[in-house]
């Protein structure tokens, strides 16, 4: 398996996801299915006026007239108003065991309306973000789109007098009032990108994906143990999603961003009844950089021997190990996914404590969190890696703020922390990471966070260093490949002194957490070691980590009950 390549953008390889505490509608939750499958990248700016989208001038026309007349007697008027529009196009075509189970298409528009009463000091403004959501019609009818507007900004308006009540009543609790603003003031831009199409050749990909999901069955390669696979499945899944935002500040914004995903997703259980899979893929910006029909072929091969290697090896020794375990690029990725990155997006805590921050690194300004060597940096504006393309990258985030490159990181210490215009200690202002899911509020989220060593190893080199301390301990040691779920161990090998791999399943790691991220980190590898991972969430994100070898992790026997096998065989291959 090459270390440097796109992620596998599995469900089961999926970055965990900040929970933020939101409004829930009907509306957002229709929208579950479909958000999964977003992911971004930034496109060029181009010589456009606002006036000339149907749709951004009836935005602008109707908070013209909000901003003026929004008012009800004796009450508070608006000093922020945000009106957020989302036009989402999807496809998806699903295939099993060699046919086509599902194909739809999908066209949506949704406003999102944000009303705040108050000031930048103080305002109506909770933790779970405030606004209305309102479906919007899909043609460019733009008094039906000032209509819903009229309509949310109404509802919002007075939602947000409620909150600013109850809020200040609440802050009357408490002896000193908050130290940092409710919002921080952004400069007015304008930034009218091309609307984005989707450009996806359906007739073609529908049946790769038929013939792909039946190759377990075909292929002579691993057609010997078709009976043994117990799902065999093909995605593709694609969207196209132009966003426009406009507020009172003057900001106007309209940009596009689009995904394409191909996905593989075989497996089954060994003779013990124990469930295993393999589940990867590739992302790309668009459709023409996807895996070529002869590369997703060769995946769907490879994961199904991978598969069947798995249901052959050994269950890892019930005896409990503590000691060297080497993560490749992508293991380490979805590491740093899980147990760093979530801990620096910046939300703001409870009304009424003094921490600076949510997460596991409330405390930790200017204190180490990772070895010495080691930097971390958000750049946004990166747009390939390794001659791979990043779906993480973004010029404007969802709250008006242009993106900047940030310094996490240096010299081992935590230096700064990811944040939209949400206040939090010793941070005043944004840095232009306020993102946004579809239809949802802003909240500090990464764009692309890019994990580097100043004494960084070859591959080759981690390995020797790997070997050196089995001989040196005197036992055996591991390293793993893939993770799956809770960053449990999905291709590991239980590695001996003379190099001799061997691969072993049902294990999963004890004690991986921030304070082994700090401590027990004694070696990384070079940009040639490094893994692009991609994540297709509802809001896009790109981590790059190189391999990293860990002085001291807990290897054990995992405790689940195993699951009874079918009580029949799989049909035989050649029956119609």
């Amino acid at each position: 398996m090459s270390l440097a390549q796109t992620s596998n953008a599995a469900s089961s390889n999926s970055q965990p996801k900040k929970s933020h505490s939101m409004r829930k509608t009907s509306t957002t939750l229709a929208l579950a299915a479909l958000l999964v499958t977003i992911s971004a990248t930034h496109k060029v700016l181009a010589a456009e006026k606002p006036s000339d989208d149907p749709m951004l001038r009836a935005l602008q026309t109707e908070l013209d007239r909000e901003k003026a007349q929004l008012l009800l007697p004796d009450m508070q008027r608006p000093y922020f108003i945000e009106y957020h529009l989302d036009d989402i196009d999807s496809y998806e075509a699903v295939a099993n065991y060699g046919a086509l189970t599902l194909e739809q298409a999908n066209h949506q528009r949704i406003v999102r309306v944000s009303v705040r009463v108050g000031d930048y000091t103080s305002d109506s403004s909770t933790a779970r973000g405030e606004g209305v959501v309102q479906l919007a019609p899909k043609d460019d009818n733009p008094l039906a789109l000032r209509y819903a507007l009229w309509t949310a900004t109404d509802e919002a308006y007075k939602n947000a007098l409620r909150s600013y009540a109850a809020k200040q009543a609440a802050l009357k609790r408490f002896q000193a009032p908050p130290t940092e603003k409710d919002f921080s003031p952004a400069k007015p831009i304008t930034h009218i990108d091309p609307l984005v199409k989707m450009d996806l050749d359906r007739n073609l990909w529908k049946k790769r994906i038929v013939e792909a999901s039946g190759l377990y069955a075909s292929d002579p390669e691993v057609r010997s143990f078709a009976a043994d696979v117990q799902h065999s499945i093909a995605t593709l899944r694609a969207a196209a999603i132009n966003r426009y935002l406009v507020n009172t500040e003057g900001t106007v914004v309209r940009q596009g961003y689009s995904s394409y995903n191909a996905a593989v997703s075989v497996g089954g259980q060994a003779a013990d009844g124990m469930r295993l899979g393999r589940d990867n893929g590739t992302i790309a910006t668009s459709a023409k950089d996807l895996e070529s029909a002869a590369a997703f072929h060769q995946r769907v091969i490879d994961d199904l021997k991978s598969y069947e290697a798995l249901r052959k090896a050994p269950v890892v020794s019930s005896e409990d190990y503590h000691g060297p375990v080497l993560f490749s690029g992508d293991a380490a990725s979805d590491v740093m996914n899980r147990l760093f990155v979530p801990n620096v997006e910046a939300d703001r805590p409870e009304m009424g404590t003094t921490a600076r921050t949510q997460g596991a690194y409330t405390s930790s300004l200017h204190a180490p969190v990772l070895p010495e060597a080691f930097s971390v940096t958000d750049n946004p504006s990166l747009t390939t890696f390794n001659g791979q393309s990043i779906v993480g990258s973004y010029a404007i985030d969802e709250e008006g703020v242009p993106a900047q490159p940030v310094d996490i990181v240096v010299n081992g210490k935590l230096q700064n922390y990811l944040l939209g215009r949400s206040p939090i200690k010793d941070f005043p202002e944004s840095n232009g990471h306020g993102r946004a899911a579809p239809a949802q509020p802003a909240h500090s989220h990464s764009g692309v966070v890019l994990f580097k060593s100043s004494q960084p190893l070859t591959g080759p080199a981690l390995d020797a260093k790997l070997l050196s301390l089995a001989k040196e301990q005197g036992h055996d040691v591991y390293a793993v490949d893939t993770l799956g779920g809770e960053l449990n161990p999905r291709l590991l090998f239980r590695v001996k002194a003379d190099g001799t791999r061997e691969l072993v399943r049902g294990a999963v790691f004890d004690e991986l957490d921030v304070r082994t991220l700090r401590s027990d980190i004694i070696a990384a590898g070079d940009a040639s070691t490094a893994y692009v991972s991609n994540s297709i969430g509802p809001i896009p994100q790109t981590t790059i980590a190189p391999s990293l070898l860990f002085s001291d992790i807990g290897v054990k026997r995992a405790s689940e009950e195993q699951q009874k096998l079918p009580y029949y065989a799989a049909p035989p291959i050649d029956s119609k």
